[in-house]
């Protein structure tokens, strides 16, 4: 019994949260810090133990995303204010018919979760959805799920993301049969968690955010050209992929290496993306640089809340790995006879759902089952996939993403719950059994 204490401790924290949140209305920032206050000290940290979590978790989740998500959101801002948003969802409408334009948000969203970090598709594709949505006249929920869908999918199975190719490396599988099995699994999945979900939820008519508000209707020649309004904001994942297959050539720690992965890196980027972005989607367009810094300071703003609340999630999420969670999930299971498949999606969904990390539910689950490999007759890609999936299962209070999809969409934690979190239950629970289908032939 004494082992599961830190689960036991974790669910009751997660409890004090929804408790302070939900029927308190205390803020979710300092609803997340005092929750995670409590399972620290119920865990046994010390007070000083408990306060270096707390910061370390707090600065770090803000050191690898406040830039990201602040330079998305501005990136966003001059988009849907300059008309290049409403240009690409005009656009992708004409083309595609409202009919179908889910199909075309799908496969953006996949591109960009293969190809830069979540967050940065996720906030760098959101206002395009909304605008999407608007024209289609269709609630912005349903094709943001859609969305998501496909973003976090591809982002949990593809390398070069860091979890599949840490899983990759693992157990030993080939990356080349990683991306054509991935395929195999991330289609069906995303298409019922990204098409058939959505149809079969009622009451996802929202009111569009108000940092994603359009200000005015643009005309055709106020607006900037499709090609344009597209290839601004895939600047960084652009830059990103290119920097990724410029490493497999050049010696790595080299001055040119170090150049490139400066300039690959999500931050710079970003930063580069922004900047051109400033150029084309304001002065190039007539806007003043006044009133082109407005829309800047201004998305800043709108996502000043955002930024904390993630930063506050991040600290709930170090003190749960400072609690030995994760040891605690890895002594449950480790006695287990169940198929190598299930056992590795089930270790990773727990340790996921348990520190709201997708990266680090991998590479752990890939710590604990990847020792056994020898004693499994299955095939490596298989695991890496199960694995993959099991990563991208349903997430809660302690993971940034949620309160990132929350917080940008006005959503209640019920709402999030109902659309975030079934999707992506939907995306794992398929996948697994995509990898399971596979496995009878493999």
């Amino acid at each position: 019994m004494e082992n599961y204490l830190p689960i036991i401790w974790v669910a009751l924290g997660v409890a004090l949260l929804l408790f302070l949140n939900m029927k308190v209305k205390l803020n979710s920032m300092l609803a997340l810090l005092i929750s995670a206050i409590f399972v620290g000290i119920a865990n046994g940290l010390t007070l000083p133990d408990v306060i270096a979590s707390i910061k370390a978790g707090f600065g770090g989740t803000l050191g690898s995303l406040a830039l990201i998500i602040g330079f998305g959101a501005i990136l966003g801002k001059l988009m849907v204010d300059s008309g290049a948003a409403q240009r690409v969802a005009t656009t992708l409408l004409n083309k595609f018919g409202e009919k179908y334009v889910e199909w075309a948000i799908l496969l953006v969203g996949a591109i960009f979760g293969i190809s830069v970090f979540y967050e940065v598709a996720f906030i760098i594709l959101a206002p395009l959805v909304v605008s999407i949505a608007v024209e289609a006249k269709t609630p912005f929920l349903r094709l943001g799920m859609t969305m998501v869908a496909a973003a976090t999918m591809a982002h949990s199975i593809f390398p070069p993301q860091p979890g599949p190719v840490a899983l990759v490396d693992a157990y030993g599988a080939d990356m080349g049969m990683v991306y054509i099995l991935g395929l195999v699994v991330v289609i069906p999945a995303v298409i019922c968690a990204g098409i058939i979900l959505p149809r079969l939820l009622r009451n996802l008519d929202r009111p569009v955010p108000p940092l994603l508000k359009k200000e005015k209707e643009f005309t055709e020649a106020e607006m900037p050209s499709f090609a344009v309004s597209l290839l601004v904001p895939l600047t960084p994942a652009i830059i990103i992929t290119a920097a990724t297959i410029i490493n497999y050539f050049i010696e790595k720690g080299s001055t040119i290496y170090q150049i490139v992965n400066f300039f690959g890196s999500a931050e710079i980027s970003m930063i580069l993306a922004v900047l051109v972005a400033i150029y084309v989607f304001g002065i190039r367009v007539g806007r003043t640089m006044s009133d082109t810094m407005k829309s800047f300071s201004g998305a800043i703003e709108g996502i000043a809340m955002i930024v904390f609340i993630v930063g506050s999630g991040g600290a709930f999420k170090q003190i749960i790995l400072d609690s030995g969670v994760g040891n605690a999930i890895a002594s449950l299971m480790q006695n287990s006879s169940v198929s190598p498949l299930i056992m590795a999606w089930f270790i990773t969904a727990l340790i996921r759902i348990a520190t709201g990390t997708g990266v680090v539910s991998a590479i752990t689950a890939a710590g604990i089952v990847g020792p056994l490999m020898h004693t499994f007759d299955v095939n490596p890609v298989l695991m890496v996939l199960a694995t993959a999936a099991g990563s991208n299962t349903i997430t809660h209070v302690n993971d940034a993403s949620f309160w990132l999809f929350k917080e940008y969409f006005g959503l209640s934690i019920k709402e999030t719950f109902k659309t975030w979190g079934l999707l992506l239950f939907v995306n794992s629970i398929v996948g697994l059994g995509i990898v399971l289908l596979l496995s009878l032939f493999i």
